[in-house]
């Protein structure tokens, strides 16, 4: 303690060099039980970093200690006077304040003697002036920066012609941007304030305060609004503020956390001028894998919200087709974040099949494929086109996949979940599936905005739910009755067991009209992925369906779910291809004897190319004359 006391007391000078224990010691003298003369030593540091040479930046002592006058004598009317506030700290004289302090940080940056010593000076000058005490005047503080730097570039993007007219050039120059970027990340890292248990408060804070400027100016703007500036500084901070050190993983997920709550605020919806530059961020390899990969997956929900976001964007024109030129290359960026998913993070893609097939439109078909397609690492398919697979051995077929997304939402938002539950318990006598096709049409105002008739979240929800129960029941069977020795066919699902579910699903099948039974038969199809129980039970239903079915139309739409999946270019679920084979080469479905199959010789051609496709020679055993 006596040689910190003789170092600061005889030596102004060498108060930069020690301003991690000056921010040590202030610290400590906030604690109960600290020595009483720790106030003054700290009182006496302050006052020789600012007598310390360098410290003021090229500017005297009276010149600062003017500026600090100004700005805390705005504090004390603020304490004074909370309604003349906001005029004051929006005044002119206040950004010029603002605007002065930036161009010394500017000049301190662009300094060849640049070093951390003086970004920390520059800091502690900030607090000491009270501009970082995470309250309203610091949130204003930063957005007149952000809007000081963003229009410094801006503006270096406007040159002027001949004859005096403003012309924009494609430069423009970042400087202004990765100098505030710096600031912040400077003064996250040297700021000695305790704002909240941490610092992320205040990074919530500056990005929070980016978000509304965004927004402000994304509105004033409209069309000319340019997302450049704003792309660049959420770079800068990504790179300086996360980390792949998986010994900061703590750290590192509330940094995550706070940029994915940014961009969440700023999605396509609400500011669609910047969704290139949003694709872009949320994919960037400082954000997405970092957040995939830290905190044993809690960044898995947020990351989930942001492509949920980016989904319901895309539907209206993916859903009517309407792919212009910026639709299209968003599109393109889309297919190639999620093929980088199903490559390196394909469990993700698994966990939340659910809620991504429900903002996909049923057009979208390679889009969704990608997703089905995945599964988990640790698994190993086997060929689909294998002769005499026998599926119900496979050990992986009888475990649930894990599902993360809340599949029950729907049917509790309708509050239709206890009804459904009481129809699988008690099916004789219940009104349910009789009242079921009413409940399942939108009102005609939603309609018209969905662009079909009925909620298709809802069937998908519904399929998903009475298909485990199905299962989960079926399982219960199975373990009862191997408990009594008795003996259990493993080569098919016996109908008894799965008897409400069937029905179920037989009795919407039929009485749907054609919209609706090729929605229901997609909800299906969407289960068709990866060896699972699920998987096993849905590849069963469908194929139960079109066996059962009374009427050639029915089967024909059966077959144009599978087929319309499979036509597209790879990859196709594991699920998918398994059904198709099993429907085209099991001589109980009859499949090449349906008049749908041979209806023109281009759909001849078609199912046949499919067929060998999936199944290698599966299609040899199709006659050669007519059908």
């Amino acid at each position: 303690m006596s040689l910190v006391q003789t170092l600061i007391t005889q030596d102004s000078a060498i108060i930069s060099e020690l301003y991690d224990v000056v921010d040590a010691l202030s610290k400590i003298s906030r604690r109960p039980g600290s020595p009483e003369s720790l106030p003054q030593l700290l009182e006496i540091a302050r006052s020789n970093a600012n007598n310390a040479p360098g410290f003021a930046f090229g500017k005297d002592e009276k010149a600062i200690q003017s500026k600090d006058k100004k700005v805390l004598f705005s504090r004390t009317n603020k304490e004074e006077n909370s309604v003349n506030d906001t005029t004051h700290a929006d005044s002119i004289s206040f950004q010029e304040q603002v605007a002065h302090l930036f161009s010394e940080w500017c000049q301190v940056c662009d300094h060849p003697s640049a070093s951390d010593a003086a970004y920390s000076r520059y800091v502690m000058q900030l607090q000491h002036i009270g501009l970082l005490k995470g309250d309203e005047f610091t949130e204003r503080f930063f957005r007149v920066l952000t809007e000081l730097a963003v229009t410094h570039s801006l503006i270096s993007e406007q040159i002027v012609a001949p004859g005096g007219l403003s012309q924009h050039s494609s430069h423009i120059s970042y400087l202004p941007i990765d100098s505030y970027s710096k600031l912040v990340s400077m003064v996250l890292k040297y700021s000695s304030v305790e704002i909240g248990p941490n610092k992320g408060g205040l990074l919530s804070k500056i990005l929070s305060v980016t978000v509304r400027v965004i927004q402000k100016d994304a509105e004033e703007k409209k069309t000319s609004f340019n997302p450049r500036p704003y792309f660049r500084l959420f770079i800068n901070w990504l790179n300086d503020l996360t980390t792949s050190d998986v010994h900061h993983d703590g750290a590192n997920f509330q940094v995550l956390t706070a940029f994915a709550n940014a961009f969440h605020a700023l999605q396509p919806l609400r500011i669609p001028g910047l969704s290139f530059a949003w694709l872009e961020l949320v994919s960037h390899r400082t954000f997405m894998p970092r957040l995939l990969t830290c905190n044993l997956q809690k960044g898995w929900p947020l990351f989930h919200g942001l492509l949920v976001d980016l989904f319901k964007f895309m539907e209206p024109y993916l859903r009517n087709a309407e792919l212009v030129e910026p639709v299209h290359l968003l599109y393109k960026g889309t297919m190639r974040v999620l093929l980088v998913l199903l490559h390196d993070f394909p469990e993700f893609l698994c966990d939340y099949h659910f809620s991504f097939c429900d903002v996909i439109p049923s057009s979208c078909i390679q889009m969704r494929n990608v997703i089905l397609s995945a599964f988990p690492r640790s698994m190993r398919l086997p060929d689909p086109s294998t002769p005499n697979l026998k599926i119900d051995l496979l050990p992986e077929i009888t475990k649930a996949p894990r599902i993360m997304s809340d599949f029950e939402g729907a049917l509790r938002s309708k509050h239709m979940k206890a009804d459904v539950d009481e129809y699988l318990k008690r099916p004789d006598g219940s009104s349910f599936l009789s009242d079921l096709k009413q409940k399942l049409l939108l009102p005609q105002n939603e309609a018209s905005i969905a662009g079909t008739r009925y909620n298709v979240p809802l069937i998908n929800s519904l399929v998903l739910y009475i298909g485990i129960q199905a299962v989960q029941q079926l399982q219960l069977n199975k373990a009862n009755a191997s408990a009594s020795a008795q003996q259990i066919n493993h080569s098919q699902m016996d109908i008894f067991q799965i008897e409400t579910a069937t029905d179920f699903f037989r009795n919407l099948v039929t009485n749907f009209d054609t919209e609706g039974r090729y929605l229901l038969l997609n909800a299906i199809a969407n289960q068709l992925r990866f060896p699972n129980n699920h998987t096993h039970y849905f590849s069963f239903i469908i194929l139960y369906l079109f066996a059962e079915a009374t009427l050639e139309n029915v089967q024909e739409q059966i077959t144009r779910v599978l087929l319309e999946r499979l036509i597209v270019n790879r990859p196709h679920p594991w699920g998918l291809l398994i059904t198709f084979i099993e429907l085209i080469k099991n001589p109980r479905y009859n499949f090449w004897n349906r008049s749908f199959t041979h209806i023109a010789p281009e759909i001849k051609m078609l199912f046949e190319s499919v067929a060998k496709s999936c199944a290698g020679k599966a299609a040899d055993d199709v006659p050669d004359g007519s059908h």
